[in-house]
């Protein structure tokens, strides 16, 4: 099974356009066309995950003007987006078809994609105490990396053809949750990824 997408080259740059944030604010947030093919016999539907694993692993060190994030500091899972149930006869997905601009409180009945489950990103915990900003984002929300880092974030799209029609998942279903819910029922899986920066040292 191979994915890819046109909005970005694997390994390349993610124009802003398909970022939530850029160097002055929000961006415009529309979520990246993917598309595949390879499909193996008995996929009966798909999940999909995006996930940075170059988050910064110490809050403090973030969004702050007198210093850098060193790239050497430990790393975590930051996850964008959480499908799961995407119908087996699913080939792609249009850019801006799932998210296009910031909601503030998080998207709660995110388009596109008929008859699948969009679960909660990470923004989630991110923006949880915020009385503005606060709530369950559901679906896609993009690349927003801190601007004083000195990593390039790298942003995996990665698709699970599974031989299941719907995972067992409770109603507010996390990335973690999906991944449990996978296990043995796994066909195939391929990834693309693309990079963000808003270190303009990086840029």
């Amino acid at each position: 099974m191979r994915i890819w997408s046109d909005s970005f080259e694997h390994r390349g740059a993610i124009a802003a356009e398909f970022a939530m944030g850029r160097p002055d604010g929000f961006a415009a947030n529309r979520n990246p066309h993917l598309a595949w093919e390879g499909v193996p016999a008995g996929t009966k539907s798909f999940a999909l995950l995006c996930i940075d694993p170059d988050a910064p692993t110490v809050p403090e060190t973030v969004g702050r003007d007198d210093l850098q994030i060193p790239v050497e500091q430990p790393r975590a899972d930051f996850v964008h987006w959480t499908v799961a149930d995407i119908a087996a006869d699913t080939r792609t997905i249009a850019a801006g078809s799932c998210s296009d601009g910031v909601t503030a409180k998080g998207k709660q009945l995110p388009p596109g994609l008929p008859g699948a489950r969009q679960g909660l990103n990470d923004y989630t915990g991110w923006f949880a105490g915020d009385a503005r900003m606060g709530g369950d984002y559901h679906g896609y929300d993009g690349p927003y990396p801190p601007f004083n880092d000195l990593r390039v974030h790298r942003y995996f799209f990665r698709l699970f053809a599974l031989d299941v029609a719907a995972l067992s998942l409770p109603a507010r279903f996390t990335a973690a949750d999906v991944q449990r819910a996978m296990q043995g029922h796994v066909l195939a899986e391929a990834s693309v990824y693309g990079t963000y920066t808003l270190n303009p040292s990086l840029a």
